[in-house]
């Protein structure tokens, strides 16, 4: 799936993990990304997490997609920032998945979380 991923790839997006509803990528935030305010624009952290999650729930082998999404901002993101997004199964339940992804930022003194994001998921493929 992420090999065919074009808008992810485009990004820079790297996925290091995927495996057992886990998974961890990265992302660089570039000059493209960065809104009229001077931090990164929403949509781009959004869709970070989202091929995170996507890494995560499609980690199980079957096809599945997002069948819902919200997230919340809790700093900016700013040109050059490192992000991190390391996205956790909460449940499964038949065709159906819960994922928690936290979207954080790489400093000198640690990582700092710029977002955390809820996926549901659907399962559309064979189980």
């Amino acid at each position: 799936m992420l090999d065919a991923d074009v808008a992810s790839a485009t990004l820079g997006i790297t996925v290091s993990e995927a495996k057992d509803g886990r998974a961890v990528a990265r992302m660089r935030v570039t000059e493209r990304m960065v809104n009229g305010h001077g931090i990164a624009h929403g949509g781009y952290v959004f869709l970070f997490a989202d091929t995170t999650f996507a890494a995560a729930c499609n980690s199980h082998g079957p096809v599945t997609v997002a069948a819902g999404a919200d997230i919340s901002f809790v700093a900016s993101a700013r040109l050059g920032d490192e992000l991190v997004a390391t996205a956790e199964e909460r449940t499964r339940y038949g065709r159906n998945g819960i994922y928690d992804v936290t979207v954080q930022r790489e400093t000198p003194r640690g990582r700092e979380v710029i977002a955390e994001f809820r996926g549901r998921s659907r399962t559309v493929g064979k189980i």
